[in-house]
């Protein structure tokens, strides 16, 4: 994997740009992302959106999955399924994805997803993610 590219493949990611998402800690199979909770990340009711959840855990699961590929390899979400755990409410987000098995069609990673308040980190949601490798 060559970083230089990951960190320019991240930023040319313009939907995650615009979530405030930024790129925390990146290694072979493992992908972490910071996001600063702000108030158009949140539903009706307070919490962080579902959908603003679910783009994390896909997103990072494809920067794991993209750490483990040949070069010259895209990845693609095939399929995921998340698991919202908890209200998600606080200042800050952490996605953390990890392959769970390389592939050389499809990854399966999963990414566990933590709310930050007030310095207490809580798993917020996890979701199993599949990755084509195209």
């Amino acid at each position: 994997m060559n970083l230089t590219t990951f960190v320019q493949v991240f930023n040319k990611a313009n939907f995650i740009q615009e979530l405030g998402c930024e790129l925390a800690k990146i290694k072979e199979g493992l992908c972490e992302i910071h996001m600063a909770i702000h108030s158009k990340h949140l539903q009706q009711d307070g919490f962080v959106h579902a959908g603003v959840l679910a783009t994390l855990a896909d997103h990072a699961a494809g920067c794991a999955a993209y750490t483990v590929t040949q070069e010259n390899t895209k990845v693609l979400t095939t399929e995921f399924k998340i698991n919202l755990l908890r209200p998600a409410i606080g200042q800050k987000i952490i996605a953390i994805s990890k392959v769970l098995k390389p592939g050389k069609m499809i990854t399966v990673c999963q990414s566990e997803i933590f709310a930050v308040n007030n310095g207490e980190q809580k798993m917020v949601a996890i979701a199993l993610v599949s990755i084509a490798n195209t």
